[in-house]
């Protein structure tokens, strides 16, 4: 674990923290007005790996081999000059900071900018986002605030803790709509399966899983060519098909990163868990702790109300952005559908 103090005077500005895999979609809004949840669990925080703030530049500005060493691999509107390394946490982890008005940027909903200052020498350390439509946060500036261990880390949800716990809520809700974490997700993995279509069709069948991801893939892969590469959800608990996929939607370890291994030659592809457990052991309500014959008789006279489908809102310039850092984008097949999405034409 470790403590994010004050750079200028070495006050702590949270308590122990753990470093967690940094959610991708941390920098990008959901729609307009719309109020947004805590982006990061409570004890815990992440890194940003892109430049945040200091000068936009366009990408006819970037310099012959620029653009690859900060890690875009496909051409985008522009990026930013500055620092790379924030690091976010929960607002209620900030402790150690007092919100400075003045410096506060008021929007229509709420306030970003520079707001945050150290509370013990007021220095300013990062911001506070508490805005519509961006998620909330504690961000730090890594010019103005360090990392200190503060002892080892707690231990991470085990696989069968992340994929068979189902007692939370449901990431779906009665009318269908998911979670913006969950939607959020989605898209990184739509990126994810176009860069391992390489250019061909994805064909994934039948079922919640088809209904999630098929037609939205579908609509980003119409350069595709050739014959269809199979996918299906592969990992724990689940029966293995035979002849194997050539794509694995397999489960993302939400706080580590770690992704279930595929089998050798099969592309993994990464599904945040919580979307991967609710596909795979689709129930439309949290599951009771009973014996097999209680649950038999729940389900006799409390039968689950009929499958209404999904209602998926998928932030495009995310699956953008996530394609235009990727390798892969470079090859004929993925660019072609790298330049499809950006001139918007997965909307069509």
């Amino acid at each position: 674990m470790e403590t994010l103090v004050c750079a200028h005077c070495g006050a702590a500005l949270t308590g122990p923290v753990t470093r967690v895999r940094f959610p991708p979609y941390a920098n990008h809004p959901m729609g307009n007005g719309h109020p947004m949840p805590v982006l990061m669990a409570a004890g815990s925080y992440a890194v940003d790996p892109e430049p945040s703030g200091g000068r936009w530049r366009s990408w006819a500005e970037l310099a012959e081999g620029e653009a690859e060493a900060r890690g875009y691999y496909a051409p985008v509107e522009g990026v930013r000059d500055g620092p790379v390394g924030w690091m976010l946490c929960a607002p209620g982890d900030a402790t150690g900071t007092v919100l400075v008005r003045e410096r506060a940027v008021v929007s229509c909903c709420g306030i970003t900018g520079d707001n945050l200052s150290c509370a013990a020498c007021l220095r300013p350390v990062g911001e506070r986002a508490d805005e519509c439509s961006i998620w909330q946060t504690a961000r730090f500036d890594p010019r103005a605030v360090r990392a200190v261990p503060a002892g080892p880390d707690r231990p991470p949800a085990g696989w069968a803790e992340l994929l068979h716990d189902r007692s939370g809520p449901l990431p779906v809700d009665a009318r269908g709509r998911w979670n913006e974490r969950c939607e959020q997700e989605v898209a990184v993995t739509l990126a994810h399966l176009i860069a391992a279509a390489d250019g061909s069709p994805v064909s994934i069948g039948h079922g919640p899983t088809a209904e999630l991801l098929g037609r939205e893939l579908a609509r980003r892969l119409r350069t595709a060519t050739g014959p269809a590469k199979r996918c299906t959800l592969y990992g724990p608990d689940l029966p293995r098909s035979r002849p194997h996929p050539d794509i694995a939607l397999v489960p993302l370890h939400p706080d580590t990163g770690e992704v279930w291994p595929a089998p050798p030659g099969v592309r993994a592809v990464p599904l945040h868990a919580e979307i991967w457990r609710h596909l795979a052991f689709h129930d439309e309500r949290p599951a009771v702790r009973a014996g097999h014959r209680l649950r038999a008789e729940l389900a006799r006279d409390d039968p689950q109300p009929p499958h209404r489908g999904y209602w998926l809102w998928v932030d495009h310039q995310l699956v953008r952005d996530l394609l235009a850092r990727m390798p892969a984008v470079r090859r004929a097949g993925v660019r072609a559908a790298y330049d499809l999405v950006r001139r918007g034409h997965d909307h069509g």
